[in-house]
């Protein structure tokens, strides 16, 4: 018999509200679709209802947020399904823009549907259709119905590349014994830092269940691209100094290009490629290049390159793998706007020297080792990330940072071998009934 679980009355209390919050949660899902957040064909997945039929055989559901989290599956999905072959892998997100990422990387083995909101009656339906035989959840996920439904039914869960914001961190303080209650029912956690590991055992996490692994983001496959759109944008940049700003927020471009019109007077050939976060902000970060005087081509719009093209604005969705290829020198966002930080493991992969602010606490680790390993390089103002970007475009400094890089990121196949042993320890020991 399993030991008790930790009794909270706030998670009964929300169970309670969850299994009567059908109506509200539809009504909520129709303003999404409304506004194009949710994929009207598809709106039924987010109520449980499955699209596709269960495969026979042996079903291992994975979890990921977004585009993110889903992208640092695939590795790891692919070699799960060389290992078994006979194994599905059910993939969810709740995103569209991650459903459009899915669509055409999954590995063959693989099923992509919308999770379900954490309505109880959803869950249940989606459960009892999958039947999963393990469950695994990757960063911060933690649904209160739909972990206890899961493990109700006798489910193993596993959470994995586990981080927790400083936000959601106070806020499950805040809550008491309901995050203690949820993460027990993990029977393994891998943290993907020790500052994560620390916060989920404060959180209430069993030390005996929990691991500092590494982020399985450093074991992922270099992203892809397409050679020939390589070439023609290489072509189009021949000539000149280029650099990069990736996943940038609102309040960053501003910073962007200041430092870049302040690195000009000393690299008089340099362009810019500018990639924010969400491409729907197109419109509104090209206006900001044209208030500081700068031209600007909108990729979104097919504008082409040209000799007087100041700002490439490439304003689309799962191209980083080209752009990090084809950008010696990448300022990776989310780093001087208080967000957290991005991935720096796919530019590192991909001979991309490695610049970034002082918010990263999301990869704090990784960005501490590229920093030590002389592979980034942390700026905190306009005026550093001007000085950074003069110092690093040049060829030799700008392979040698890479090189660095590349060797530091070298690790993370041992990251994904860890998730693989404790996916593949549960999938092959008896469920609980």
């Amino acid at each position: 018999m399993p030991p008790a679980l930790p009794r909270s009355l706030l998670l009964r209390l929300y169970l309670a509200a969850s299994s009567r919050a059908g109506g509200i949660a539809r009504r909520w899902l129709d303003r999404r679709c409304a506004d194009g957040k949710e994929d009207a064909a598809r709106l039924p997945e987010r109520m449980g209802e499955a699209s596709q039929p269960r495969p026979d055989g042996p079903l291992i559901w994975f979890h990921a947020a977004s585009v993110g989290e889903a992208a640092s599956l695939l590795e790891m999905l692919r070699r799960l399904g060389q290992a078994r072959p006979g194994l599905t892998c059910l993939v969810t997100t709740g995103t569209v823009t991650s459903a459009q990422f899915l669509a055409d990387r999954l590995p063959e083995n693989c099923l992509h549907q919308f999770s379900p909101i954490d309505v109880l009656p959803w869950v249940r339906r989606f459960l009892d259709h999958w039947q999963p035989d393990a469950a695994v959840f990757t960063e911060s996920e933690m649904w209160p119905a739909t972990l206890c439904e899961a493990h109700a039914r006798g489910i193993p869960l596993l959470l994995i590349n586990a981080r927790i914001s400083n936000r959601s961190f106070r806020r499950w303080r805040i809550m008491g014994g309901m995050a203690r209650s949820l993460l027990a029912r993990y029977e393994r956690i891998l943290a993907q830092d020790t500052l994560a590991g620390e916060q989920l055992a404060a959180l209430g996490a069993d030390p005996a269940t929990l691991t500092v692994a590494g982020s399985l983001k450093e074991g992922a496959a270099p992203l892809p691209y397409d050679e020939a759109e390589r070439a023609k944008m290489s072509r189009a940049f021949a000539g000149r100094h280029l650099w990069l700003a990736a996943s940038t927020h609102p309040g960053e471009e501003e910073i962007v290009l200041g430092a870049h019109l302040r690195a000009r007077p000393a690299m008089p050939l340099l362009s810019l490629l500018l990639v924010p976060r969400h491409p729907t902000r197109g419109d509104e970060v090209a206006a900001l290049v044209r208030a500081r005087g700068l031209t600007v081509a909108q990729r979104s719009k097919g504008e082409p390159v040209t000799a007087d093209t100041d700002v490439y604005l490439a304003d689309t969705l799962g191209e980083m793998g080209l752009w990090y290829r084809i950008a010696p020198v990448s300022f990776i966002g989310g780093s001087l706007a208080d967000v957290g930080g991005h991935n720096p493991f796919e530019p590192a992969l991909l001979g991309s020297a490695i610049l970034f602010g002082p918010h990263v606490r999301n990869f704090i680790d990784g960005y501490r080792r590229l920093e030590l390993a002389d592979a980034a390089v942390l700026v905190r103002t306009e005026v550093e990330l001007a000085d950074a970007v003069v110092a690093t475009l040049p060829p030799d400094r700008a392979a040698e940072m890479a090189a660095a890089a590349w060797a530091a990121c070298s690790e993370g196949a041992e990251v994904t071998d860890a998730v693989l042993d404790a996916v593949g320890t549960l999938l092959d020991r008896p469920r609980l009934a």
